[in-house]
């Protein structure tokens, strides 16, 4: 494939997050200590549990005082059950009365998102809805969680609906969440539904991000057209957009599936040797799939060239596949 060689090395480069503490004094312990973001969830979701919502607001405040803001785990005593749902409306008036600002509007985003991933969008909605009324500062990120929770199970007449309801209370839908709406088009290869979302966020002054060309390369190669995803990667390369792993992997399926096995090969080694993660990820996954597609031989040329790259071989099919049929050669 003419394409491959016009590709030129890039990598991602993922991101590193901290969580900056600051020091506490324990009020029966003059020993000091750090607080941390795990030490509030472990408060926060005891005092839940035992319904001390006092407690748990004057901890949700403190935790920000503190530099230790929530996490996917904050609300974790908020389950997918009666008697989980139960607390919801009482929990939600703790966090009505949280500091102005910051502490409370995190509050209530970590909670919609906590909903929306125990399934319960139209909890969060009517929540987004109490942010509204009571003007807490809704704006695009609260409704992440919720198009990313719509979109993944394809449901995207309601996800646009929550991108109307964004619009009409003048929150302008950014580039995240489009890019939900985006990729769940192009996983179902509606490539056409696909440029009309290009259209908008063009529209809109919105540049493409590297999670708007995963999609775009996804799509591409779900509907067969693997050159085309290859010329998306070139373009991101010259404009300096990051590739994700899952990008690259997007390509090396789309290649197997149309039986281009020498040419996934190819692909894999002119990316090669700039990034040993992203090299163990592309090798893994293409001499795993290999294997399955009974492709022995290519299986043979990527595992030695694993072996030669010093790449780690993460699973035991890998391992066991080089034991049987290559460990006689060296």
């Amino acid at each position: 494939m003419p394409v491959l060689r016009t590709l030129v090395h890039r990598n991602p480069n993922p991101p590193y997050f901290l969580c900056n503490t600051y020091r506490l004094f324990n009020a029966q312990n003059t020993e000091s200590y750090e607080p941390t973001a795990t030490h509030y969830d472990n408060l926060i979701n005891a005092a839940a549990r035992k319904g001390d919502f006092a407690a748990v607001g004057n901890l949700l405040n403190k935790r920000v005082r503190d530099g230790c803001f929530n996490t996917k785990r904050t609300f974790d005593f908020i389950t997918n059950t009666d008697a989980g749902i139960s607390v919801l409306d009482e929990l939600s008036q703790t966090l009505a009365h949280l500091d102005h600002g910051f502490p409370r509007k995190s509050a209530y985003d970590s909670l919609i998102a906590r909903l929306c991933k125990i399934n319960r969008v139209d909890d969060s909605l009517r929540l987004v809805n109490t942010m509204i009324q009571s003007n807490y500062g809704v704006n695009a990120s609260t409704f992440h969680p919720i198009l990313n929770a719509l979109t993944r199970k394809r449901n995207i007449e309601e996800a646009r609906r929550v991108m109307k309801i964004m619009r009409e209370i003048r929150v302008s839908p950014d580039v995240t969440a489009y890019n939900y709406l985006l990729t769940a088009q192009c996983f179902t290869g509606n490539l056409n539904a696909a440029a009309g979302l290009l259209k908008e966020m063009e529209a809109a002054g919105m540049a493409a991000d590297t999670r708007t060309y995963d999609a775009l390369v996804l799509g591409a190669c779900r509907a067969g057209k693997v050159e085309g995803a290859m010329v998306l990667l070139r373009r991101m390369e010259d404009e300096g957009v990051g590739i994700l792993y899952s990008t690259h992997a997007h390509v090396i399926n789309g290649l197997l599936k149309l039986g281009y096995y020498a040419q996934a090969v190819e692909f894999v080694m002119i990316y090669g040797g700039k990034d040993k993660k992203l090299d163990e990820e592309n090798f893994g996954i293409l001499g795993s799939r290999l294997i399955y597609l009974k492709r022995f031989e290519e299986a043979k040329v990527v595992l030695k060239e694993m072996r030669k790259r010093g790449l780690v071989m993460r699973s035991h099919e890998l391992q066991d596949f080089y034991e049987l049929n290559l460990t006689q050669n060296f």
